[in-house]
C-alpha cells in the first residue's frame, strides 16, 4: 500500500519524474487504487487490516478481537516502513536531484500546509472518522457487496476522502502510514534530506487513532 502511496506522490513531487506536477488528483487517486490493491491482496488473510485506526476502531466495536491488536500494528508499521524504504530505492537518483528538502520528506510523511495543530488535528479526526463509517458501511453484510466490489469501494472512499479533506493535512489517516515512513525518513541515508519533523508527528499518530474509534462507535450506534 504505502509502495504504491507514497509512490505517487514522489512520481508527482520529485525534480524530473515523469509525473512531476501532475498535482494532488494523481496522489490521491495513487492512494485510493494503492489501498484498493492492497485490501484485494491481503484482505483474504486478515480481513485487510492496513491500519491501526481501522483495527482499534473494529476492536472497540467487537469485530475483531483485542490479543490481535498488538500483531496487527506490528505489520502495519513493519510494512510501512518497508513500503517507504523501496520508494526511496525506486526514486533513488530523484531523491538526489531534488534540492528541496520538505518534498523529500512529503514523500515518506503527512505535513499541514498551515500549521495549526489543533486545527490539523481535528481534520485528521474527523477524516478518519469518515473512513470508519464508509468501511464499515461498504462491508456491512446487508449491502451484500462486501467480497467482490468491497475493496474497489474501499478505494474509491479513500480517493473521495482525499478530495474533499485532505488539502488541509495531506491526510493520513492511517498512523502507520505516517510513522513508519516518518521513522524510515529519520534512518534512510537520503540526499540532502532535512528533518523527520517529529514535532508534528503526534498529530497523524493520535488524531486517527481517536477518529477511527469515534467513527467505529457512531455507526454501531446509529445501525
Amino acid at each position: 500500500m504505502v509502495l504504491l502511496g507514497n509512490g505517487a506522490v514522489a512520481n508527482v513531487l520529485l525534480t524530473d519524474s515523469k509525473g512531476q506536477n501532475s498535482g494532488w488528483i494523481v496522489i490521491t487517486a495513487g492512494w485510493g487504487f494503492a489501498v484498493a490493491v492492497a485490501v484485494y491482496a491481503v484482505g483474504w488473510i486478515s480481513g485487510g487490516h492496513l491500519n491501526p485506526a481501522v483495527t482499534l476502531g473494529f476492536c472497540c466495536i467487537g469485530k475483531t478481537s483485542w490479543g490481535l491488536l498488538p500483531f496487527y500494528v506490528a505489520g502495519q508499521m513493519m510494512g510501512a516502513f518497508l513500503g517507504a524504504t523501496l520508494v526511496w530505492l525506486v526514486y533513488f537518483p530523484h531523491f538526489k536531484k531534488t534540492v528541496n528538502a520538505d518534498l523529500k520528506l512529503l514523500c515518506f510523511s503527512t505535513k499541514p500546509v498551515i500549521r495549526k495543530p489543533f486545527w490539523n488535528f481535528v481534520c485528521e479526526l474527523i477524516a478518519t472518522a469518515v473512513l470508519l463509517v464508509g468501511i464499515l458501511g461498504i462491508f456491512n453484510a446487508h449491502n451484500g457487496i462486501a467480497s467482490g466490489v468491497g475493496p474497489y469501494a474501499v478505494g474509491i472512499l479513500i480517493f473521495s476522502i482525499g478530495l474533499s479533506l485532505g488539502g488541509q493535512t495531506g491526510y493520513a489517516i492511517n498512523p502507520a502510514r505516517d510513522l513508519g515512513p516518518r521513522l524510515a525518513y529519520a534512518l534512510l541515508p537520503i540526499a540532502g534530506k532535512g528533518s523527520p519533523d517529529w514535532g508534528y508527528s503526534l498529530v497523524p499518530l493520535l488524531a486517527p487513532l481517536i477518529g477511527g474509534v469515534l467513527g467505529a462507535l457512531l455507526y454501531q450506534a446509529y445501525t
